[in-house]
């Protein structure tokens, strides 16, 4: 016990604080009232009860038995166990039970072990002046059965979290006027699952004062995971009592110490009672009175716009593709209801499933298997529901009325600011990409401008101090009552920014309607075009920072706002990039993708991206010829006259003039690391060697749609495959027009090698001759093992089916294929 006095200390007064400043403070009578809890297992209450006359005591045997059952899980529970008032009474009746004797050994040993019992139940039971604590945190999720069980019978309203546990269970054992003082999550102050709690404090307790920290406030513990709160609680009528917050949520432990030494980002102007005039009764200590009458007074979201839930398939590595896995002509693109993508027979329809944060426009790259409106998963639901297993994670396609319909998306989960995204009709959506569907449809672009505002991340901080956007918290959030003029400026200003974010989304080759690329050679050399995509994309980002700066003011103007929102931009359109190495790495892709035959010089847009090279017209590339056969070698010596470095050189020569044809490969060289001493050439192939592969496999997120066969670590043969023209007969055709030659030509300059090295009037020179014959040996040993297992795998005729995914599909080569570990992942990965 300690005295009130020191609970005001908003939960730093702990007793080994108080022996820092006083190092004699236990020599002073002070005394540690410190215990480990037992469980009551080995407490015989039957053989003590029949053993000894309980009368005699004032006391019978329900109360052995209850005092028992009280601690059963002692060592899990810990003092979270209340005393019930019936058997708090019991207690110094047990205590003098306690000092009871039997000549009975198994009463004696029953008596002995009592006694720690009681003594449990006498420091659970009172009441104290003050509680001070920094309890455990652990969310339901992570408790045992026992525990959760315990916490919904126990806890109703604080079960979401063990230190929210502790918070009601600090509560209950504070005297009238007494104080509790803790160091906590900061959740309990936000979060809708800590609602409850909140309300029962709010209205029955006053809060002293409060430490907001956040993230970083030890320095022990790094990261952004743990947010922390220091309060302290007094347990008095709240009526018209104004507590004092800090809010110290920037910097780290350092920084947070010196704010509060000066007092800094003070808050004391809001009376306690009005929390709860906004929806979950937040602490949002630091909004004034007209932001939070807003909330009073507009209309919700959740009724104009109809936030949903989407599509929960419960296995994402069955029915969800990257959209460039399959075969394009499978996919349903721009189909507008439910009704027309069952007749269509397709298989593969657009999914919008959250993703990064992004605003305005994008995160649209997958597709999901909607088969005669979704027949599979809805089976997939069925065949696990026969077989006993009703488990969370069984599909949910939820709120189907709504798939195809254009709507406001966001990500649920981020670590970042709200971000929504306009998308268009013929998108089934996620659960993890919740989606608004406005009432009106003339509201869309204005309820677009609106919650990707300031003022809607402001609303949405009051709130939601985390990373998960929930969709019942969204669904909260005030719509203000808006002149008709204010609206159309703001829908105005969106629809601009959203065209603004569809440009840049769709010059990624990730992009469903790539675009960029046919314009490419309009300038007159690699470099002034690649300079001028960026000046493009820059323009675009001062375009989005002066939209996303209008709507700001806009709304703060009309909503008076000033003191509670920044108007300032906040770095919501970071998406769009604009360096020129970037850009410049991005072109040996677009080369592949010309000489494969998935774009075309010739025509915007994707060309082929079918299956197994069937329906293939070479006629499509009259200016830059697709590759016969969908092979193209990756040597880092020019073995082959069509190999990669040949062919993006030719690329280079014809999508722009000719005549600058050496200073584009030099300034592709000069942004692709060169050596010393390289020519431009050297470096452009070592890079599609060593490197291309590497950067084309995080381009398409480990779901490559260009193979890499190698033959291994000595790089003896390697080459990229087109996925979507590979056929049973690609692995016979790799083997005779490059394996085997390449053998051929490898046994040929071994030999020349050797009378040079005969020959070598220098030792230097010799030295390098015998350097390269060694080099060429090891590779000639790697290849012929290598053409071994090719002669194998292509007698088998492999069959991809594409419906399967590249995950599933590139393991099916054995280690013919590099990074096969990094594609294929484990079990779990999806």
């Amino acid at each position: 016990e300690i005295c009130p006095r020191a609970a005001q200390l908003t939960g730093f007064a702990l007793m080994m604080k108080g022996r820092a400043d006083d190092q004699r403070l236990f020599e002073r009578g002070v005394k540690l009232n410190v215990m480990a809890l037992a469980n009551s297992k080995d407490f015989d209450a039957e053989r003590l009860a029949n053993g000894v006359r309980l009368a005699d005591y004032e006391l019978k045997a329900v109360d052995i038995t209850e005092l028992k059952g009280l601690f059963e899980r002692a060592t899990t529970l810990g003092s979270l166990i209340q005393v019930p008032e019936r058997l708090a009474k019991k207690l110094p009746a047990l205590r003098r039970l306690c000092e009871a004797r039997s000549q009975d050994i198994f009463v004696a040993e029953a008596l002995e072990r009592l006694e720690p019992l009681v003594q449990q139940a006498e420091r659970l039971a009172p009441r104290y002046d003050a509680v001070v604590t920094n309890p455990p945190y652990m969310g339901t999720r992570m408790m045992n059965p026992n525990l959760r069980g315990f916490a919904a019978r126990e806890y109703a309203e604080s079960k979401a979290d063990t230190f929210a546990m502790f918070m009601e269970r600090g509560l209950s054992c504070v005297l009238d006027c007494g104080h509790l003082a803790m160091v906590t999550m900061q959740s309990w102050m936000f979060f809708s699952s800590h609602e409850a709690l909140r309300r029962k404090i709010l209205s029955a307790h006053s809060i002293l004062s409060l430490l907001h920290l956040g993230p970083r406030a030890f320095s022990q513990i790094s990261g952004e995971v743990v947010q922390v709160a220091a309060f302290s609680v007094r347990r008095l009528s709240p009526e018209g009592w104004k507590p004092t917050f800090f809010r110290l949520v920037e910097g780290g432990e350092s920084e947070k110490r010196q704010a509060l030494a000066v007092r800094d980002h003070k808050f004391s102007h809001v009376v306690q009672e009005a929390f709860s005039t906004v929806p979950g009764s937040p602490l949002a200590y630091w909004v004034s009175s007209a932001f939070r009458a807003l909330f009073a007074n507009s209309p919700t979201l959740g009724e104009v716009a109809k936030p949903r839930q989407g599509l929960a398939t419960a296995n994402n590595a069955t029915f969800l593709r990257y959209w460039w896995e399959v075969d394009s002509s499978t996919i349903g693109f721009g189909i507008e209801s439910r009704e027309i993508a069952a007749r269509s027979g397709l298989k593969w329809f657009p999914h919008n499933k959250g993703g990064g944060f992004r605003r305005w426009y994008g995160n649209l790259s997958w597709v999901v298997n909607w088969q005669d409106d979704g027949a599979a998963i809805k089976q997939d639901k069925l065949d696990k529901l026969r077989l006993g297993l009703c488990l969370p994670s069984n599909s949910k396609p939820k709120n189907m009325p709504y798939y195809f319909r254009s709507g406001i998306s966001w990500s649920d989960l981020t670590t970042d600011r709200f971000g929504a995204r306009y998308v268009p009709p013929g998108f089934v959506f996620d659960v993890s990409g919740p989606t608004m569907f406005p009432a009106r449809k003339d509201d869309a672009f204005w309820l677009l401008g609106y919650v990707n505002s300031a003022v809607f991340q402001a609303f949405l901080e009051v709130s939601l101090q985390g990373i998960h956007y929930s969709n019942g918290v969204v669904s909260e959030m005030p719509v203000p009552n808006l002149d008709d003029s204010i609206k159309e400026r703001i829908a105005s200003l969106a629809e601009q920014a959203y065209e603004v974010s569809e440009r840049d989304w769709n010059r990624l080759e990730t992009s469903f309607n790539l675009t960029q690329h046919t314009s490419l050679g309009q300038r007159e050399n690699l470099e002034v075009s690649l300079l001028d995509l960026c000046r493009q994309k820059e323009e675009d980002l001062r375009q989005l920072r002066t939209i996303e700066e209008e709507i700001n003011a806009v709304l703060i103007e009309a909503l008076n706002l000033y003191a509670d929102v920044r108007r300032a931009f906040d770095g919501s359109a970071s998406a769009i990039v604009a360096r020129l190495e970037d850009e410049v790495l991005r072109l040996p892709s677009l080369a592949i993708g010309c000489m494969m035959g998935r774009y075309s010089l010739d025509a915007p847009g994707l060309i082929y991206a079918h299956s197994g090279n069937e329906r293939f017209d070479p006629s499509k590339y009259p200016t830059f010829p697709a590759d016969k056969g969908g092979i193209v070698p990756l040597t880092e010596l020019p073995w082959f006259e069509d190999d990669a470095a040949q062919r993006v050189e030719e690329f280079v020569s014809v999508a722009w003039e000719k005549v600058h044809l050496e200073e584009n490969l030099a300034f592709l060289a000069a942004n692709l690391s060169p050596r010393a001493a390289e020519s431009s050439r050297d470096t452009l192939r070592r890079y599609l060697a060593t490197q291309f592969f590497k950067d084309h496999l995080q381009t398409y997120k480990k779901r490559p749609i260009y193979w890499l066969f190698s033959s291994g670590k000595e790089r003896a043969f390697q080459c990229l495959v087109y996925l979507h023209r590979y056929h049973e007969g690609t692995l016979g055709r790799m083997r005779t027009e490059y394996v085997i030659p390449l053998q051929g030509r490898m046994a040929s300059r071994i030999q020349q090698l050797e009378g040079d090295i005969a020959g070598a009037t220098s030792t230097p020179h010799r030295k390098k001759l015998e350097k390269e014959r060694e080099t060429l040996l090891k590779q000639r040993v790697e290849l012929r093992e290598f053409d071994e297992k090719l002669r194998h795998f292509a007698d088998q005729r492999i069959h991809l089916d594409l419906d399967d995914g590249v995950k599933v599909n590139y393991g099916r080569f054995g280690d013919l294929l590099a990074e096969v570990k990094g594609v294929t992942g484990s079990a779990g990965d999806d």
